[in-house]
């Protein structure tokens, strides 16, 4: 038996709490991004309007707003053909997603297509964490699975690529 003092699980400090990482420009970016396709999904108002009340929202200077102008102008511009590639996987009209869901799916598609400099898993990850944060309980899992394989369509070497390189690994 020892000599020091038995203390009780209550009587131990619990740990600190951490602290959230910090976000990035560009998952700031992200996050302006979606809530200005948001606001375009629902209310239908114009990209100029759109944009210009998005940069009015505090913390916008902290933001990439290269990139953001590129996700808000670029999804908005080709709403039309990025429903298109995503109506492949989805399982309803994109019309009918939630709103949240909708405008995340809008940014992982056009990422993937546009920003090629962005891995795939990398541009999947973010909007999954967006949709976390900002959409319904499940959103997040469901991007997921529509990224997934829109990925498959839209980077089919890189996709390829990596997916050979996980069976490819011996086991440990």
């Amino acid at each position: 038996m020892s000599d020091q003092p038995k203390t009780s699980a209550a009587a131990r400090k619990p740990p600190a709490p951490r602290k959230p990482a910090a976000r990035s420009a560009r998952r700031r970016s992200r996050e302006f991004a979606l809530q200005g396709l948001y606001e375009w999904l629902v209310s239908g108002a114009e990209a100029g309007v759109v944009d210009a009340h998005i940069r009015e929202q505090d913390d916008f200077a902290k933001c990439d707003s290269a990139h953001f102008d590129a996700l808000l102008q670029g999804c908005i511009a080709e709403a039309a053909a990025l429903d298109a590639v995503l109506a492949r996987h989805v399982d309803r009209r994109t019309e009918l997603l939630s709103p949240v869901e909708h405008a995340v799916l809008l940014i992982g598609a056009y990422e993937l297509t546009h920003c090629v400099e962005i891995p795939y898993r990398v541009a999947i990850n973010e909007a999954v964490e967006v949709a976390k944060s900002f959409g319904g309980t499940d959103g997040h899992k469901y991007v997921n699975g529509v990224l997934d394989k829109a990925a498959a369509d839209l980077r089919p070497v890189e996709v390829a690529a990596a997916r050979q390189a996980r069976t490819a690994k011996p086991a440990a």
